[in-house]
Parts: structure tokens; sequence; C-alpha cells
């Protein structure tokens, strides 16, 4: 068993408090990931659950076991988890076999079983073969798997890894991806994982915690996270969005409407707290949105008229901006199929389901 419970936890740096009255509970063999922008905590929070750092106010617990108080911390080496850095922190003078061994050699492992393990772990990182290169004859992602397997060797029940694919080229880094969720899989390892990247986020976690300001924002299922957000800042920072300015026509449960490009009304769910006048902001995906021709729009709720502003082939998807009457530029993700040009007048259909709305 290795579940994490992190109790109304405070570390601050002078006046500045990195981490705030922060409480959190990771389960047993779980995918748990902290994401957020530089400076929201999530490295401060991560170092305190290996036992580099202390917190101020609260406590740490693994599997009800006090790991970290104000007053108490018991060492990273003491605490049964392994942690994996954003620049691998391997030894370049050490063979792959070497930097994988050293920490069996530290806890006096016998020959014969630390060539076992090592020999098992590179198996499982699709590291066997390589026993005896040096790190400079490796790839990028060879050595993070080196970091890995490094870590794994000594069994740890946790496995903490700060933004490890931060420093791979983008094919590289999506290849690892798979390779990780798949090791997660394999092992039943209780992983925590730091990033500032949202697709990486939601392809590797069971559970992702948004953090803002030295607080978790929102903790849920990836889908849930992306799709229902709990407030604007979650909304702006998972992906692209769109923030449009709109006005409450009517609120009346599923039947609310919003202005929105001025006088079009948009049929939304709107927060219990919302009333008939409320200027609010609608959050929708650009993939939620639907270009209709103009010669073909319905003067249908929903369905507010615009003129396309930009196009841009990515193959694919096309990514289309499009200005509404009121000036509003939205983004919108059509068929590559479609032919757009700009000033072509068109149709954006809003998806209800698919949106939300937050008070301005």
């Amino acid at each position: 068993m290795a579940g994490i419970r992190i109790e109304r936890v405070t570390k601050r740096f002078g006046a500045v408090a990195a981490v705030r009255d922060l409480s959190l509970e990771i389960h047993d063999h779980e995918f748990v990931t902290l994401l957020g922008p530089s400076g929201c905590g999530k490295t401060t929070l991560l170092r305190m659950i290996a036992g580099f750092a202390a917190p101020d106010e609260g406590a740490i617990r693994v599997d009800g076991v006090v790991l970290s108080t104000p007053a108490s911390v018991i060492p990273p080496e003491r605490r049964g988890m392994g942690m994996v850095f954003q620049n691998y922190a391997v030894w370049p003078h050490k063979t792959v076999f070497q930097n994988v061994a050293f920490g069996l050699e530290v806890r006096r492992v016998g020959r014969t079983e630390t060539r076992s393990r090592v020999t098992r772990v590179l198996e499982l990182v699709n590291l066997a073969g390589l026993e005896g290169r040096f790190p400079g004859q490796l790839s990028g992602g060879q050595q993070q798997q080196v970091a890995l397997a490094r870590s794994l060797v000594v069994e740890p029940g946790i496995l903490l890894l700060d933004e490890p694919l931060s420093n791979l080229d983008a094919k590289l880094r999506e290849r690892m991806r798979w390779e990780l969720k798949e090791l997660q899989r394999r092992t039943g390892i209780t992983f925590v994982y730091v990033t500032h990247d949202q697709s990486e986020a939601m392809a590797l976690s069971d559970r992702i915690a948004v953090m803002h300001q030295g607080e978790i924002m929102q903790l849920g299922a990836p889908r849930v996270v992306y799709t229902r957000p709990a407030n604007r800042t979650v909304a702006d920072f998972m992906g692209l969005v769109n923030l449009i300015p709109a006005n409450v026509i009517r609120a009346a449960g599923d039947e609310s409407l919003v202005s929105v490009g001025g006088t079009h009304p948009v049929p939304v769910a709107l927060p219990a707290s919302a009333a008939a006048g409320q200027a609010v902001h609608v959050a929708i995906r650009p993939e939620s949105l639907r270009l209709i021709p103009s010669a073909s729009t319905p003067d249908v709720q929903g369905t507010v008229p615009a003129k396309v502003a930009e196009v841009m082939f990515l193959g694919n998807i096309v990514d289309c901006h499009v200005t509404l009457d009121d000036g509003t530029r939205v983004c919108v993700q059509a068929d590559p199929g479609v032919v757009l040009e700009v000033g072509q007048p068109v149709g954006v259909h809003f998806d209800s389901r698919s949106s939300s709305v937050f008070a301005t």
C-alpha cells in the first residue's frame, strides 16, 4: 500500500506562500498529476512529499504514517520513494548499469541480487542490452529511461516525477508518455507527476490537480477537468478555450439563455446564482463550436452570425478565427475539407452541453 494524505499543508518562502492550506489524498496505485503554470507551487508540493522540504503548517502521511510536520521530517532516503528529476541527474562517468545499480549499492544489496534487479528493471524500461554504454552514448529519451530505472530498481512504493519529459523533443515526448503510462500499469506503483503541459497531464493521469497560486483549483479525472472546469482559471489554463462575453437573458434552469455577439440568444446551463441582466463569460472549446455556411444558416437560437477573420490549415483540422457582430473574436476548429475564405459570412453554432458559464 502506498497512499498519500496531505493535510492542510502550507509552505512559505519569506512573505510568499508557495503552498496555501492545501489538502490532497492520493490513492494507492493511482497516477495523479500536479498541473499548473510556473510559480503555482506544484514542485514545492512535490519536494515536501519527497522530504526535501518541510511544511510550515500541516502534515504529510503515507499509509497513516506521519512523514512530515513542521517539527519533524523523515529524510528522503527513508521514505520508500523514488524521484525522477527534470534534468535526469545521471552520472556521465558511470555506465548505464552502474547508474542504475547505485541505489542498491548504497543499501548494501549483494552483487547477485543487484545484477538480477538491474537486469529486470532495464528490461522493464526497454534498455536491455545497453548496460555497458555511458550516458553520452544515449539519446535524451534513453537517458530519461536510465533515470526511471534508477528510481524503480530500489522498488519504491511511490514514484515522484518532476517535469521529466520537458527536455525532450515533441515526438520523443509523445512516445515517452505512452511508455510511462504502460510502466505505471505494469508496476502498480503510485505515481505523482508534476508538469505544466496540459496535454501531457490529460494523457497520463487518473486524476489531475490543477494548481494556481499555491492552491488546488480543481481535482478530477482528465475528461471532467477539461469539459467541466470548476472556474474561469481552470477553463483558461486547460488547453484552448474561448471566453466569450455575454449577458444573461433568462435564468431558468435548462431553458436559460444568454446573449452572445450583441443580441443573439444562445441556450446554456447557468450556475444557480445567475440572474437576468448579469454579465458573464461563456467558456467553450474551439472543437465544440460548429461553422455553418451563411447561405444555410438557420435562424434559430444557438447560431450566431459571424465573419471569417483568419484561416489556418493544420493538417487534421482547420483553425478558423471569426468575428461576431460586437467584434468578439472566436476560434473554431473545422473539418480540413471545409473551404473558408477571409471575409466570408458564416454562422457559429453553440452546443449548450459543451459550454460553461462563469461570472465576469
